[in-house]
């Protein structure tokens, strides 16, 4: 049977408990135990798919095709576990399963109520696999007080009380504020939060304290005091200069020993941190820098690319190298020569996204990177970016495009090589769609595997001729324009194993450019980068040294 940790937070929100839940997670697998970690979100979508990546930042993709939120990338970052669909839930899905249950008749007749209807079905999730692992983390999301949060702290109550003593912790996430005017860092918005905490019947055994600046040891005493939180158990979380280095601080300032003295775990095993210490040291002694662009539409939000931003990080690692990664909006340019906005880049990276603004411009980014024989990777809609380029550009299919666009202008002006996908096969099944289908999880979700060409570039990089990425796309180049595109030198190297779907294409003749339809940042970690981000890289180190 699992122990437990559930992870809160308090006083603002944005303080980093996916990011710190992430880190104890990897310093409990140092110590050798097992470990899966869990989000759960007050919010009342049913999954974050239909989220702006505005509202929400990106949407990270398990394998199993659930759209979860972007803090379950850092658990698999940090700890190496594949997420699943039953790692994340939000208000939304919970009341959607209790009105179902409801409608069906499953509670034979009983007035459906907060408690214990709606609790019972959070406490029913939280336990899935408890005895597949040694500790479950639990992240709630938002902070102690948001209404909408206040099931989730009652089932977690109530589910500390039903398990055996000591099976259970409570780590809370507080900002201790520094006043400038006065000198001072002040506790009071911490002892606050806690005692929010403590009204509904919870008490944290852990407290983390994010700060700017030191924590004096007269301060931590006072919070323990006030806190009824042991002093060595109130921690401080300082800001660092890589989210890498967090399992390494932590463990500095004793949060893992922290935990294992609150489940009175003694003698505790000794950590193996090698792992995270070559991780600090592939960061901080890179040799060279090189410049990559990332032409999209959501650049005013990072969190919009978490995971490329991350699976660059990697990349660079893997070459002991530092990736200076630049935002660059591809609206701008959409009527605009791009040559001011791309020159002076190692590489041009394309993500994915939806909706027709600023696809003018990644279709004259992928042309730029294609004349100029620069690296280009494109992601989803950057490889489909890609094809129309080439259509329009070296097939002779002047108004090449894609259905998306029409079908968003309600009119049509493309030749669709781009075309709404229809069926797809799912293991054994079928999978059929339509436009009109409902919007939230209607895409090719999930990981699918592709055959990938012998002897083609990406086979080369992935050092095999069948590879398994994660999906996210409801759009699809069209294999009809195979041959008139493979005839101008744009070959389709990867494809799905029934030969229907194009995963991947590159250019014959040039360096490195490369344009997949799936995910490949989803998967990449920083002690085990994705191969292609490790090689796009290794290419765009290699236009650096020509410079």
């Amino acid at each position: 049977m699992a122990r437990y940790i559930f992870i809160t937070g308090g006083v603002v929100s944005s303080l980093g408990k996916g990011l710190t839940s992430a880190a104890l997670g990897a310093l409990l697998q140092a110590r050798g135990y097992s470990v899966r970690l869990r989000k759960l979100d007050p919010y009342l979508n049913v999954d974050p798919g239909t989220m702006s990546p505005f509202e929400h930042g990106e949407v990270f993709v398990t394998d199993d095709g659930a759209e979860t939120d972007l803090d379950l990338g850092h658990y698999e970052r940090f700890t190496g576990v594949a997420a699943r669909n039953t790692d994340s839930v939000s208000s939304g899905r919970i009341y959607t399963n209790v009105l179902e249950k409801e409608r069906r008749g499953d509670y034979l007749g009983k007035t459906i109520q907060v408690i214990p209807h709606v609790t019972n079905e959070i406490k029913d999730f939280i336990e899935i696999g408890d005895d597949e692992v040694d500790f479950m983390l639990c992240e709630i999301g938002g902070t102690v007080g948001d209404i909408e949060a206040l099931p989730f702290f009652e089932a977690i109550r109530q589910f500390s009380q039903e398990r055996p003593r000591g099976q259970c912790i409570f780590m809370h996430l507080t900002l201790l504020p520094f006043l400038a005017a006065s000198g001072e860092l002040k506790t009071k918005p911490t002892q606050h939060s806690v005692k929010e905490l403590r009204s509904i019947g919870i008490a944290p055994d852990v407290l983390v304290c994010r700060s700017e600046h030191p924590i004096p040891d007269k301060e931590r005493a006072k919070i323990g005091l006030f806190c009824n939180v042991r002093q060595e158990a109130v921690i401080p979380a300082y800001d660092l200069k890589s989210i890498y280095e967090a399992p390494m601080a932590y463990h500095n300032v004793g949060l893992d020993q922290a935990v294992l003295d609150a489940f009175q775990i003694a003698p505790a095993p000794k950590p193996d941190l090698s792992r995270w210490e070559d991780v600090e040291d592939r960061i901080h002694n890179a040799e060279g820098e090189v410049r990559v662009a990332v032409v999209g539409k959501y650049t005013q939000l990072e969190d919009a690319y978490k995971s490329i931003k991350e699976a660059l990080t990697h990349g660079g690692m893997a070459n002991r190298t530092r990736v200076k990664l630049e935002w660059v909006d591809a609206e701008p340019f959409d009527k605009e020569d791009p040559a001011p906005y791309l020159e002076g880049f190692h590489a041009i990276l394309v993500p994915g996204g939806f909706g027709e603004r600023g696809t003018e411009g990644k279709i004259k980014a992928a042309q730029f990177a294609r004349e100029r024989k620069i690296p280009y990777l494109g992601i989803c809609l950057g490889m489909q970016m890609a094809v129309v380029e080439a259509a329009r550009n070296v097939a002779g299919i002047t108004d090449a495009g894609s259905e998306e666009f029409d079908h968003e202008a309600g009119e049509t002006r493309f030749t669709p090589v781009v075309y709404h996908l229809k069926e797809w096969v799912q293991g054994n099944y079928k999978v059929k769609r339509k436009v009109s289908d409902d919007k939230g999880g209607t895409m090719r979700l999930g990981a699918y595997t592709a055959a990938l060409t012998d002897g083609s570039k990406v086979a080369e990089v992935y050092g095999s001729e069948t590879i398994e990425e994660r999906h996210r796309h409801r759009y699809e180049v069209d294999t009809k324009y195979r041959q008139q595109l493979e005839d101008c030198g744009l070959v389709f190297s990867g494809m799905s194993p029934d030969g229907r779907l194009p995963e991947i294409v590159e250019w014959k003749d040039h360096p490195w450019f490369i344009g997949v339809q799936f995910h490949p940042e989803l998967k990449s970690k920083p002690f085990d980068p994705a191969p292609l981000f490790a090689d796009f890289v290794r290419a765009a180190k290699e236009i650096e040294r020509l410079v």
